[in-house]
């Protein structure tokens, strides 16, 4: 629950300091993925939720040492308080998921209850035969992915983007998100949402997801497209950037391969760790390949210019923002830089300038981040009071053995909501 006064949405850069996020911890969600199922809920691998949850809770506790951190579940069980609201969110989901024989019970649940299923799934009833022989174990599925915040909505300006999930399974997320910045009373924005019928009927293929969408500063977004973000997606961003008619505004965009599976979304290869520093995945980001890494210029509504740059870093430095690439992996070979790429070495979440989180696991990255002048700062000593965070550049190492096999970091695990300007 957002504490005693309303909160603006306001995010303008990657590494301003972290004023307000949204978080999930993971729940019963997670334990109901089998080997079977494991694959349509988008993961490679069952997770062990104790394991999980006690990582998980070194990362929240991080995070409320350093920000406000508001999680989805009391966010949702406020708005489903709001009888209007209530109604409306389940006709929405039960008619997407094709579950509206379950709306009346869904109704008579009390807002925490149903925020709980909504998030962790609604047991099919076996009350017929039908449903007694089906092989489906949820009338409403549990949402095993929604533990990464990031993908299912976007805070850029004032502006909140709702995601267009590029699977199915993650719909649910997308539309419970909307709903929480459309309805909630001490949230202050305005929402783009994708998942209208007019929408997806003028943009067939349309898929946006948040992994991919970073905000370097006010009038610059770096966009990732692949797997979970389409060239639809980005056209869909730059129609709405062009409604408004604005000043020059720039959008880098950098493709991304469609496998392995490590590259689902631009924050995998590539995050800011502050005003003059970012992580690259080397190979993809710097190396010589086939992947483009384009510049587009909007004017007064107008795209008055498409061209092709080298990379990210010198099209960035080419718009004022001079970065230093710090490599995932060390740069000691492309094992290692592949090794720990894959346990997502290269997704950090800045809180402030100059201040990051990121998986223990990752030595070599974190050597190479202490070697550009990063403190390294362990969670457990910041949790029991050993060290505090310091003035200058830190990474603070959070456990993530078990967390990283869900395929995502610390920016994964975040949705940041305000952020002060630099």
């Amino acid at each position: 629950m957002l504490r005693d006064q309303k909160t603006q949405i306001e995010v303008c850069s990657e590494f301003g300091k972290l004023e307000g996020v949204i978080i999930h911890t993971p729940g019963q969600e997670v334990e109901e993925m089998t080997p079977e199922n494991a694959e349509r809920a988008l993961y490679s691998d069952i997770l062990n939720l104790s394991v999980a949850a006690e990582e998980y809770s070194t990362f929240k506790n991080v995070l409320n040492k350093v920000t406000q951190t508001f999680e989805v579940k009391d966010l949702l069980s406020d708005i489903l308080k709001i009888k209007e609201v209530k109604t409306a969110l389940l006709k929405e989901i039960c008619n997407n998921e094709g579950a509206l024989d379950i709306l009346g019970t869904l109704m008579e649940q009390d807002a925490p209850e149903l925020a709980r299923q909504l998030i962790q799934g609604v047991y099919l009833e076996r009350n017929n035969l039908t449903r007694y022989l089906s092989q489906e174990r949820f009338s409403l599925r549990p949402l095993h992915n929604f533990l990464f915040t990031r993908d299912a909505s976007m805070s850029f300006g004032n502006e909140v983007l709702i995601g267009k999930m590029a699977s199915k399974v993650r719909d649910r997320e997308a539309v419970i998100m909307n709903a929480i910045f459309t309805n909630h009373p001490l949230i202050g924005t305005s929402t783009i949402n994708p998942n209208t019928p007019e929408n997806i009927a003028n943009f067939p293929g349309i898929s946006i997801e948040g992994g991919d969408f970073q905000v370097g500063r006010e009038n610059v977004l770096v966009i990732g497209t692949g797997i979970r973000t389409s060239t639809q997606g980005i056209d869909f961003i730059l129609e709405n950037i062009k409604s408004k008619k604005g000043g020059m505004q720039h959008i880098l965009i950098q493709e991304l391969p469609d496998t392995p599976e490590s590259f689902i979304h631009l924050d995998m290869v590539f995050t800011f760790l502050d005003a003059d520093s970012c992580m690259v995945y080397q190979p993809l980001i710097m190396g010589t390949n086939r992947f483009h890494t384009i510049h587009i210029q909007i004017e007064n509504g107008k795209v008055i210019n498409i061209q092709e740059q080298k990379n990210l870093p010198k099209a960035l430095k080419k718009l004022g923002i001079d970065m230093n690439p710090i490599q995932c992996g060390g740069g000691i070979d492309n094992w290692t830089q592949e090794r720990e790429q894959w346990h997502s070495g290269a997704n950090f979440l800045a809180f402030a300038p100059g201040k990051v989180i990121g998986y223990e696991r990752n030595v070599h990255t974190i050597d190479e981040l202490n070697r550009n002048g990063f403190q390294i700062i362990p969670a457990k000593d910041l949790l029991n009071g050993l060290c505090e965070i310091p003035d200058g550049k830190c990474v603070v190492t959070i456990p993530g053995s078990e967390l990283a096999r869900g395929g995502g970091g610390a920016r994964c695990m975040s949705m940041p909501i305000r952020r002060k300007k630099i």
